[in-house]
């Protein structure tokens, strides 16, 4: 069935929280054949630590709070488990799809490793948060830079 919403690609990316990366990490490689050597990043500004990896086409982040204070141990902890956390959903106009979000009443939610309101850059793209959950489950979008806005963003944040 296609959607009405004519701002979403696809899905970018599935973050699921978990207490531990490198045990759900191995438990895809056992199950599922992803890489063992898969890397696991520290990312200190979120002060999370991530295996990152790509299955049936799409990219899988485990996410892991390095503080028991983080935002995916908090999370885990209110829920009592571990899960999915958030889908985020490549749009090809970050605006647009905000616009018509907020059309329907969707409100928008701080990015936890930015401290920022609505469309804002990321290593990979724009991105915003909704405050409304979809069944528990946090929705993103990013808006993916295109080659030439990619160095720009390199440049001017160092990496």
């Amino acid at each position: 069935m296609k959607t009405d919403n004519p701002n979403v690609i696809g899905i970018k990316h599935m973050a699921f929280g978990v207490r531990d990366a490198e045990k759900a990490l191995a438990t895809y490689a056992r199950f599922l054949d992803v890489p063992a050597e898969t890397a696991i990043t520290v990312y200190p500004k979120s002060k999370n630590k991530v295996a990152l990896f790509n299955l049936g086409g799409i990219e899988y982040q485990l996410c892991e709070s390095l503080d028991p204070e983080g935002r995916f141990s908090k999370w885990i902890d209110a829920r009592g488990h571990e899960g999915l956390h958030h889908i985020c959903y490549e749009v090809d106009n970050i605006d647009t799809a905000l616009a018509h979000a907020q059309a329907k009443g969707a409100s928008l939610r701080i990015c936890q490793a930015c401290q920022k309101y609505g469309s804002h850059p990321h290593p990979e793209g724009w991105v915003a948060f909704l405050d409304n959950d979809a069944g528990g489950i946090e929705i993103e979008f990013m808006q993916v830079y295109t080659a030439e806005q990619l160095k720009e963003y390199e440049a001017y944040k160092g990496i």
